[in-house]
């Protein structure tokens, strides 16, 4: 009996095949941007190719005999230790390259599938979505929805695609994303390279299809008040992240394109208006103008034909470098439109200590990664005392680890997202970030994520 889970899980972890246009799982190490159009395939003759993909069945066929005599949970945790093994072999490679890499490689299911339940501590239940944990994938990692499926699968408890712009776009020149591996950074100015909404579209209607005749299949009933686990796609809840084309003059028809073509797959929708890489888009974070997109996005969501459960969540995402009138302006805007949530915060321009010393800091692009947590706190921080905790709030910005994923929900974050360290550091990184947050919470005696949600602001709301 071991010997068959072993046998199954092995090929379930590297060789389980996509089905209609899903994708399978994510490896780590370097992820950026995609490229637009088709992936860049590596040489059949590539030395790296070889050495790669020989290291990863090695690895399985190695463990076979510690478990074969394993619990499904014992070889679940040593396949994602395992995925640690590869990360110096991503490294070798061009920062682009690694990435394209890595998605095929989550696209084909080359990826170990997270079967241990998480900490109940963990669970939560936001916009009436049940997430099983408050840890995710931010956009730009699967900008084209190829993965889907394998992300969600590798245990987190939610993911976001994109950015998805309505034609397809190249994005800036290369060599546009440069790791400053040290100072756990990456600088990248890829400029919304994009398949996009069509190709997207198809992607996500295929996984959307494919949960629909999960649900049918079920054998176990379903109340209507009663809030499933997981989306539209998997186990897990899907953001769908909407950006602008670089040559539009008209930002907002853009978005609007975007939810009529994209919003029926999306457990939540989020307009990009943050990225530094598509000139004038931060202009869009104006109270004025903030306030005229955020409307003609939501006639846009309210004009659709919904079932009973209405027009997914929208979201806006911002950036990390803004002036305490500019974070007053999105908070009068939010709270008088009702957005069901903000994501604090994109890359920033500026080169805080010690990346300002690095001979890449001239780079132009936005800065993610390490060097981002204290500034992106900041902006958090006081966007949840200005929206005096009644919008959801993303925590976005240098999280590498639990106690990191801790402190952005004691400032307000309900949710966090992963990107940089992700990158760096793999799958292994995600079932470490959720056991150090369950311990987090224990230590200091929360008995649920709600309850910690903005526990160093709320002397603030008594004092004011």
């Amino acid at each position: 009996m071991a010997t068959r889970v072993w046998r199954s899980s092995i090929r379930d972890a590297l060789f389980k095949k996509p089905k209609s246009g899903a994708a399978g799982g994510a490896v780590g190490p370097r992820l950026a941007s995609t490229g637009a159009g088709a992936a860049p395939k590596i040489p059949p003759s590539s030395k790296k190719g070889r050495l790669l993909s020989g290291t990863m069945i090695g690895l399985a066929i190695a463990g076979g005999a510690y478990v074969s005599t394993a619990d499904e949970a014992t070889f679940c945790g040593w396949l994602f230790k395992a995925t640690k093994f590869l990360n110096p072999f991503f490294a070798l490679l061009d920062a682009e390259v690694a990435h394209r890499l890595a998605v095929s490689a989550a696209s084909h299911g080359l990826v170990p599938i997270e079967k241990r339940p998480d900490p109940a501590i963990l669970a939560l239940e936001v916009w009436g979505r049940k997430f099983t944990n408050p840890v995710g994938l931010a956009a730009g990692f699967d900008k084209n929805a190829e993965a889907v499926e394998g992300l969600l699968g590798l245990g987190f408890g939610f993911v976001e695609i994109g950015s998805v712009t309505p034609i397809p776009q190249e994005g800036n020149p290369k060599p546009r994303i440069f790791r400053l591996r040290q100072e756990g950074a990456i600088i990248n100015r890829c400029g919304f390279n994009s398949e996009g909404i069509v190709v997207v579209a198809k992607r996500l209607g295929a996984q959307h299809g494919k949960r629909k005749m999960e649900e049918t299949s079920s054998s176990l009933p379903s109340s209507g008040d009663e809030v499933r686990p997981g989306g539209k796609a998997g186990p897990g809840i899907l953001g769908v992240n909407l950006g602008k084309n670089k040559t539009s003059e008209d930002a907002a028809a853009d978005y609007v394109q975007g939810v009529h073509t994209l919003s029926q797959y999306a457990d939540y929708l989020v307009i990009n208006i943050s990225s530094p890489n598509t000139p004038g888009l931060r202009k869009l974070q104006g109270r004025k103008q903030l306030k005229d997109l955020v409307k003609k996005v939501q006639a846009a969501c309210d004009e659709m034909q919904w079932a009973g459960e209405g027009p997914p969540p929208l979201l806006v995402k911002i950036a990390p470098d803004l002036s305490k009138q500019d974070l007053e302006d999105i908070a009068v805007v939010a709270l008088a439109l009702r957005l069901d949530g903000l994501i604090i915060s994109n890359t920033t321009v500026s080169r805080p200590d010690p990346v300002s010393r690095h001979p890449l800091a001239g780079e132009s692009g936005g800065l993610s990664g390490k060097p981002l947590f204290d500034l992106s706190m900041n902006i958090l921080k006081e966007l949840y005392i200005l929206t005096r905790g009644k919008i959801p709030l993303i925590g976005c910005g240098g999280v590498s680890s639990g106690e990191d994923a801790y402190k952005k929900i004691r400032a307000g974050a309900t949710l966090v997202h992963l990107y940089t360290a992700f990158a760096y550091g793999g799958p292994a990184l995600i079932p470490q970030i959720k056991a150090e947050l369950a311990e987090c919470l224990e230590r200091d005696g929360f008995k649920s994520i709600q309850e910690a949600v903005g526990a160093d602001c709320r002397q603030t709301f008594h004092n004011s």
